[in-house]
């Protein structure tokens, strides 16, 4: 519990055993649950999830947003107040964790976004192809809904409230820029906070194919005005 409020964790992982450990030991003491979720991962993943201490879950059906909304099942039942969602590849900064739901408790934020883009890089931890699809989601999110974001990046906080009330539905790659997205929609009081960023451990599932890349950039534009023209 910190400062009254309890706070879970929730990582997405598949085929991470190589960085699951040193992500989980980062995580500062303040929280009080972590969920990893399993997506059907062919390592050994769980096992190491497991004896860091973290809350294992299984998610057969691949894909981010479906980690993710697995995740939100399981804390549902241990009734949190601020839920944090962290990539396991260790590319972000743990430790930082407390810098993103320090908003929310004294500044009254309902969502709080964990910006690369403003924060300190490692030189080649971002792609280029990565750089330019946030600039351009983050613009579109500007001027179709009015919210200035710099980022769609995996490390965030949010209310477990505001959570709730998004709604989210998304399975794969549009997961981020939906829930950015929605929170315009909703009006929530969101704000970004810079982050540190490095080199994942082991190659990206997205940015580190071409494929990849072309499906998350599809399917991010897609998301995008897939909720504009509903308007």
């Amino acid at each position: 519990m910190y400062k009254n409020k309890k706070i879970g964790v929730i990582i997405p992982a598949y085929n991470e055993e190589s960085s699951i450990t040193s992500v989980i030991g980062d995580i500062p003491d303040c929280v009080d649950i972590i969920i990893v979720v399993d997506n059907n991962s062919s390592d050994s993943t769980a096992e190491k999830a497991r004896e860091s201490g973290a809350e294992v879950v299984f998610q057969p059906l691949r894909g981010y947003g479906n980690a993710c909304l697995k995740g939100m099942e399981r804390l549902t039942v241990e009734n949190v107040d601020i839920v944090v969602f962290l990539d396991g590849d260790y590319s972000d900064h743990p430790d930082e964790l407390i810098l993103l739901v320090e908003p929310i408790i004294s500044g009254n934020y309902s969502m709080v976004i964990g910006s690369r883009t403003l924060g300190d890089k490692e030189k080649g931890a971002m792609l280029p192809q990565a750089i330019f699809g946030n600039w351009l989601a983050t613009f579109l999110i500007r001027l179709l809904w009015g919210y200035s974001f710099t980022d769609l990046g995996p490390f965030r906080a949010i209310t477990a409230d505001a959570l709730e009330s998004l709604k989210m539905v998304d399975t794969n790659y549009g997961w981020t820029v939906e829930m950015q997205i929605k929170a315009a929609q909703h009006k929530l009081h969101c704000t970004e906070i810079p982050v540190s960023y490095r080199k994942r451990i082991g190659k990206s599932k997205i940015t580190g194919t071409i494929s990849g890349t072309l499906k998350a950039s599809y399917k991010i534009l897609w998301t995008i005005f897939r909720y504009a023209i509903r308007k």
